[in-house]
This record gives C-alpha cells, structure tokens and sequence, in this order.
C-alpha cells in the first residue's frame, strides 16, 4: 500500500503524474475531449504501483479521470468559444440526453470489475481509432438538424459509454457531429462543452458510488482520488488552452489522423493489460 512507498517512489508518482499531464491537458484542448484516454490508463498503472486493491482500481482511474476533466473543459471550452467553434444550442439539446446516458453508465461501471472495465474500454477505444483513421474531412461540409430521435439515441449512447471509459465523449461527439455536417473545428468546440456535462455528472456519480459501496482508498472520496487531480488539473488547465488554440492553425485531415494513431495504440495496450491479469 501507499504507506509501503519510499520517499523516491513518492517522488516519480509525482513526477509521472505531473508529466503525463501535458499531453492530456493538451490534446484536450486540441481534440475537444477531457484527456480521459490517457488520464485513465496513466492513473490505472499508478494505482497499482501503489498496491490499491485490484478489486477497484480501475474505477478509481475512471472517477478520477472524470474530476480532472470537469475544469480542464471548461477552459478547453471557453478558448474554443473565442473562435465561434462552439455550438451552443446542440450543447444545450444534446447535452440533456447524454446526462441521462452519463447518470445510468455509471451505476453500470460501478458494478463491473476491474478485468470486465479493461476490456470494455479497449474495445470502444478501438472502435474509435479506426473510424478516425478512416472518416474524411469534407471541403464543404452541408450542416444538418439533429432531429429529436437522434438525440435522444446518440446523447444517451454518448453519455452511457463515456460514463465506463472515464472520458469526456469527445471521441463519440466529435464523429457524430461530423456526421450531421459540422466543421471538425466546431465539432471539437462542442464536443468540448459536452465534455463538462458528463465530467461533472460522471465524477459526481462515482464519489457517491464509491462512498456507497465502502471503498476504503486512501486520500480518496468515493472513487475519486485527490492527490491525483490536485496534482494534474493545474497543468491540464495550462495545457488545454494552448491545445485548443492550436487546432484552429492546424490542417483539419492530420488532426483526425493524428488521434486515430493515438487511440490505436492506447487500445492495443489496454489490450496487453486485459489479457495479463
């Protein structure tokens, strides 16, 4: 357990943490998602360096994940806002269904073990990388309405699978706002606004799922660890803003290939984990 940890292997946490921050905080901003991708395995690999019970320490990377992502969107989104890549009417119509999906994914991510959660997230982030890699950016792409079928099917999904991944939904939005038409930049702007609303839903849920269900973590409440978001949100915050203004000088088709390489690999090594358990 932590108390075990020497002085120097307190220090490389730290240090970790603190580095793989910045991509997080970066690629936040840059692909309007809350960084839970990276977030989640980093904070899967610490929580079992420290010697956390197997039985929840994915939940407790998830739940994390979740709290660092809340402020870490809200400046992502404001940036994009200064760029008029935000759509906030989608974000307000959208957003009240993926609430709903968010509310009922956790309480299902609360009752999988941790084997069961590894491979649920290695499986949909696979899904994604490979429609990244192979989606095209349209020249001109023709902007349609969401009627409120779609909605209510694609929000709810949306919330329902990013509550188990500890992500933002960035991956699920941005594809389907590409979808209706929507330029890649104002698709990562929204996504981006969406991304705080399951954030906050999602972290609320598994500090009360944690607490309900007794979870003795140390330093933690509920499933949400809080060394570790005190510790990533500064950099995360810093990071995201400058990921977000990026993305608007940056060719559109490397931005979506980029992150399809980089949800490739994080799939094949989620993979490597599920299967050496």
């Amino acid at each position: 357990m932590i108390e075990n940890l020497d002085q120097n292997q307190i220090i490389f946490i730290f240090f970790v943490m603190a580095f793989s921050a910045i991509p997080v905080g970066f690629m936040a901003g840059l692909f309007g998602i809350g960084g839970g991708l990276i977030t989640v395995p980093i904070l899967f690999y610490i929580f079992n360096f420290i010697g956390l019970d197997n039985e929840f320490v994915m939940h407790l990377a998830v739940g994390t994940s979740f709290s660092i992502i809340i402020p870490t969107s809200i400046i992502s989104t404001m940036t994009h806002m200064k760029y008029k890549a935000v759509d906030l009417k989608i974000v307000k119509t959208f957003g009240l269904f993926v609430i709903l999906g968010v509310v009922l994914g956790t309480i299902f991510a609360a009752n999988l073990k941790t084997a069961s959660l590894i491979l649920f997230f290695s499986v949909m982030t696979m899904f994604f990388a490979l429609i990244f890699l192979t989606s095209k950016e349209k020249i001109n792409p023709q902007q349609k309405k969401i009627n409120l079928f779609f909605r209510i099917i694609l929000g709810f999904s949306s919330g329902f699978l990013s509550a188990p991944m500890g992500i933002g939904g960035g991956i699920i939005n941005t594809p389907i706002l590409k979808m209706f038409g929507y330029t890649i930049n104002t698709a990562i702007g929204s996504s981006a606004a969406i991304g705080f609303l399951i954030a906050l839903i999602g972290a609320t849920g598994f500090a009360i799922t944690g607490s309900y269900l007794n979870v003795e973590a140390p330093l933690s409440l509920g499933f949400v660890n809080i060394p570790a978001f005190l510790i990533f949100v500064p950099i995360t915050m810093f990071m995201a803003k400058i990921g977000a203004k990026t993305v608007h000088k940056v060719d559109r088709k490397l931005i979506g290939k980029l992150f399809g390489v980089f949800l490739l690999f994080v799939s094949c090594r989620l993979f490597y984990e599920y299967f050496a358990i």
